[in-house]
């Protein structure tokens, strides 16, 4: 793979979100940072790279939705989010619903190639790859296909979310993919009757905290709230919900990496 030609050409910001665990709630924080970029007027796309597992479309409430074009290029999905709108593509467009996509790596490396280089994604700020959980064949892909400038890897507090996390900050480091951070997802459940904070994974002070663990920074904190699963089932990102405890953590996450990435402040 040639990682010359395209990356600059789709999108000056290339960044991926990476998982060493499934179930922490990466594709949750991928779908709202792109959104949060879009509504931050930036011109956003946001590259579902979970082949087999393509939840993206759902939580955008945009199954119905297809790809289409010609000349040999396709046109991303757009959700009509924002000054530019939001960019989407994803193999859920082009698989049928429930459709089990059993693929091995070089089927997998050459569909993600199609979505790099035979998509029309047209001036991008920002692109936002969200990739499945582990070390495999797509984030080595999309490491080489994009050369991105930045990985956020989701973990949770559990100390076998984090051996893992840090399996992902190692991939990041082989492919001399910075690491912009981490993003704790469910730091926290407060009691809706009392307002205490409990830990949901009974970690705290257990070894220290994870960027203290994983020797990088913590990009955001977002509680465990009801709201945000319910949300993102109904096709409604939490982080269009103005004024919410998790939009606002997440509207943080979203000024870290604009800040980051833009003007090159530090966390």
């Amino acid at each position: 793979m040639d990682s010359s030609q395209y990356p600059a050409r789709i999108a000056r910001h290339r960044i991926m979100v990476m998982s060493g665990k499934g179930g922490v709630g990466k594709t949750t924080v991928a779908v709202n940072l792109a959104l949060g970029l879009a509504l931050f007027g930036r011109s956003v796309g946001l590259l579902d790279a979970d082949l087999t597992g393509p939840n993206v479309p759902k939580m955008l409430h945009m199954e119905d939705q297809g790809l289409e074009g010609d000349d040999g290029y396709l046109e991303p999905a757009l959700l009509p989010v924002g000054p530019e709108g939001l960019k989407v593509v994803s193999m859920a467009f082009l698989a049928a619903k429930d459709q089990a996509v059993a693929w091995k790596g070089p089927l997998k490396i050459s569909m993600l190639r199609q979505f790099v280089q035979r998509i029309d994604w047209g001036d991008l700020d920002y692109l936002v790859v969200d990739l499945p959980p582990g070390t495999g064949d797509e984030p080595i892909s999309i490491s080489q296909l994009l050369s991105p400038q930045g990985a956020i890897i989701v973990t949770t507090r559990h100390p076998v979310s984090l051996d893992d996390a840090a399996r992902s900050i190692e991939l990041a480091s082989a492919m001399k993919i910075p690491v912009l951070g981490i993003v704790e997802n469910m730091s926290g459940l407060r009691c809706p009757h009392c307002g205490r904070q409990v830990d949901p994974f009974c970690q705290e002070g257990a070894g220290g905290t994870p960027d203290e663990l994983l020797g990088v920074p913590v990009l955001a904190k977002i509680e465990l709230h009801s709201e945000i699963s319910r949300s993102g089932d109904a096709g409604r990102p939490v982080i269009l919900q103005s004024g919410n405890p998790a939009a606002r953590s997440l509207e943080g996450l979203v000024e870290r990496v604009i800040g980051m990435l833009e003007t090159g402040t530090p966390i």
